[in-house]
Order: structure tokens, then C-alpha cells, then sequence
């Protein structure tokens, strides 16, 4: 029989529906399975978004092939909305439109990294971009983080790790798994790294739309060299509750944009058509709309965090935007023996740290911004029953 690629063979297999396998055992004894495995938007898209997405997809417009690097008429609202955020320069040249913020991080190693180089990634790190790196024959050299820093970079720790091989930097702000947000001055420090040793530096805000608008996340726009080593990359599946319609963004200069859309011509040709208007128009209609969410995210994390108190032995060690990373107190056992109990006992589906790199077999991720404010609400008291219950 025919081989497959050796290095796609030692992927480990998609986590998210692995562990979903778990909530298969669970009796529903409690009441409906909680959900927290996935970063899913809580609430459905905005009404007329929904109209003005069905009104493109029953047109001749959104049958046809798009450009490559995306819609001008979202680049330039996308470029408009960043440069104002950030105080920065930033056009829709800019910007190339991708098949979801997945597909802009794959598109971007590939025409970045070439095979045998290495990219550092935050460990724990989000795991489809270990499973790209891998895929791809690039080493993920880890950046080891704890809950002593706040799961926050060191930068003079991240520089110990580069050397002539290290082709790019991750960052991931806020971050997935543990929601921890990074301060404009550590992305400074890394964005002066990525310039001295010279290094593209990505930083993946796919959340960022969940951060206080009123603050800039950074001022890596500002800086008049950003195009020669800055790619930042964006998802509007979170802030427009369309997943499903695969939209995401990445930010460069010329040189790296040029690049992109080779890989993009020869992956995708072009973003899916049926939202990439109607998101041009949301971003400016929909902006109270999206605070509306935001608001309503932080709600979630404060009643996760009020929840979680009442068992001092599960511990929060950092929380933000759609996540919160947590210690759970059965050290004698790894996160997966801990996740699929949960999960089959006490319908409570979340993901073992072990998802995400070594080391993190006493962490749960728990994706709260799914949950409405009652499956919260339930959460202590599965846990009591749960723990009070015999444990086999």
C-alpha cells in the first residue's frame, strides 16, 4: 500500500473531537452537557449581518472567484478600523484576506519558514499551530511559560532561544489556551528582538476584539519599520459570531504579503465570498453590537471566576477573552484522566492542558465564552456532586 507523508503520520489526531468522544459516556444525569471544549461564539450573528450574507450568497457576485488577497472594499475597512485602533499606518495593501485566522497562520509559516528552520511558540501553545509546524517539517522551539509570570513572555528568556536556525517568533494575544493578554511593553521588547537578531515576529490577536477598545493592544503599528518584520493576524469568526463562514486577516508589509499570496493562490485562490462584504459593512454598523458581546464576555469570566471560588482547590491561573487555564486538584492524575471523568461523570466537556504542550498535565482549559450565564451558573454544583461522589 501506497505510504503517506511521515510527518502527517505523527501528527496526533484533531484534539477537539477526540475529547468531544468523552461526552459520548454522559448519562445526562445532571442536566445537558456544558460545553467548554471549543472557542464558539455564545450568541448568533447580528440579524441583518445574516441578511446581507444570504443576500451575497443568492448572487451571482458571491458565486464568482474573488481576489487573492481578499475583497478591497473589507481590506480597506479592516486596514481603516486597525489604523485608528492602534494609532498606526496600516492600508488595505496591507491586508490579505484568508480562509479563517487558521488558514492565515498556516499561509504565513509556509511562505515565512522554510522546512528545518525553527519558529519559537509559546508553550503552552495553541495546538493547531504545534500540528502546523509539525506538518511542515519546522521545529516549534518551545517557550516555556508558567503561572508564576502569568503565563506572560519573558523577553529575555524568549531571546535565550534564538539562533541562526529561528526563522520567526509567535506571539499569541490574548492568548489560547490561557487567556493571558501580554502588555504592550512585552511585545515591544519582542518586536526590538525580531529586529536585532532579524526575525518576522507574528503575533496572533485573534481575540483581541474581547480587550477594553479604549486602550491600543500595542504600538507595533506606530513603529515606522513595522512592514520589514510584523505579521499580525486576525480572526472575524469571534467578533462576528460567523465561524462557519471561515474569515480571518493578516497584516504585513509588501514583501511578506507577496509571499502569502502565492500560497494562497496555489491553497485557496480566494476567501469565501459570502461574508467578506457584508463584514466590510459590519465593522463600522455593528461596532455598539460588538461591545454588546464584549460586555458581555467579561460578565461570563467574572461569574466563571465567582464560581470557581467556592473550590478553592481548582485554581484560575489565568483568564481572558474566551478562556480561562486551570489548576485542577487531582495531581495525582493527568489532565485527560481528569478531562474525560469530567466530561462522562459530570457533563462538564473541557480540555486537558496535556492538549498543549508537555508539562501541563495539571491544567484544564475552560472555554467559558460558549456558556450561557445558568451553565455557569451550574458549574459548582456538578463539581460538588461530582467530587463528593465515590471516585473509582
Amino acid at each position: 500500500m501506497p505510504q503517506t507523508n511521515p510527518l502527517i503520520d505523527a501528527v496526533a489526531a484533531p484534539p477537539i473531537p477526540a475529547a468531544r468522544g468523552w461526552a459520548a459516556a454522559y448519562d445526562g444525569r445532571f442536566g445537558p452537557l456544558i460545553d467548554l471544549s471549543q472557542a464558539v461564539p455564545g450568541t448568533p450573528p447580528h440579524g441583518e449581518l445574516l441578511s446581507r450574507m444570504a443576500g451575497m450568497a443568492n448572487s451571482a457576485e458571491g458565486a464568482r472567484y474573488g481576489a487573492i488577497q481578499g475583497d478591497l472594499e473589507l481590506r480597506q475597512a479592516l486596514a481603516a478600523e486597525v489604523a485608528a485602533r492602534y494609532a498606526g499606518d496600516v492600508t488595505g495593501s496591507d491586508i490579505a484576506i484568508t480562509a479563517g485566522c487558521n488558514q492565515a497562520f498556516v499561509s504565513t509559516v509556509i511562505a515565512l519558514a522554510p522546512a528545518g528552520s525553527a519558529v519559537v511558540l509559546p508553550a503552552p501553545w495553541y495546538f493547531n499551530h504545534k500540528m502546523t509546524l509539525d506538518m511542515l517539517g519546522i521545529e516549534a522551539r518551545a517557550l516555556e511559560l508558567g503561572a508564576e509570570d502569568g503565563f506572560v513572555p519573558d523577553p529575555a528568556r524568549l531571546e535565550l532561544l534564538i539562533d541562526a536556525n529561528v526563522r520567526a517568533i509567535v506571539l499569541v494575544t490574548p492568548n489560547n489556551p490561557t487567556g493571558a493578554v501580554y502588555p504592550p511593553g512585552v511585545l515591544a521588547a519582542a518586536m526590538e528582538i525580531a529586529r536585532r537578531r532579524d526575525l518576522w515576529l507574528i503575533v496572533d490577536e485573534t481575540y483581541r476584539d474581547f480587550l477594553d477598545p479604549a486602550a491600543a493592544p500595542h504600538d507595533l503599528f506606530t513603529q515606522a519599520d513595522w512592514r520589514d518584520r510584523l505579521i499580525h493576524l486576525y480572526s472575524f469568526s469571534k467578533s462576528y459570531c460567523i465561524p462557519g463562514h471561515r474569515l480571518g486577516a493578516v497584516i504585513a508589509g509588501p514583501r511578506a504579503i507577496e509571499a502569502l499570496v502565492k500560497v494562497q493562490d496555489s491553497v485557496q485562490i480566494s476567501a469565501p465570498r459570502t461574508a467578506q462584504r457584508p463584514v466590510a459593512w459590519a465593522i463600522t454598523a455593528l461596532t455598539s453590537w460588538r461591545d454588546d458581546n464584549r460586555r458581555e464576555i467579561e460578565v461570563r469570566a467574572a461569574e466563571f471566576s465567582a464560581a470557581m471560588q467556592a473550590f478553592p482547590g481548582w485554581r484560575i491561573d489565568a483568564i481572558g477573552a474566551y478562556f480561562a487555564y486551570v489548576r485542577h486538584p487531582f495531581l495525582a492524575l493527568d489532565g485527560a484522566t481528569v478531562a474525560r471523568r469530567l466530561a462522562a461523570e459530570a457533563g462538564i466537556l473541557v480540555l486537558p492542558g496535556s492538549y498543549f504542550g508537555p508539562g501541563q498535565t495539571h491544567h484544564l482549559r475552560f472555554a467559558f465564552a460558549n456558556a450561557e450565564r445558568a451553565a455557569i451558573a451550574a458549574i459548582p454544583g456538578r463539581l460538588a456532586a461530582w467530587q463528593a461522589a465515590p471516585q473509582g
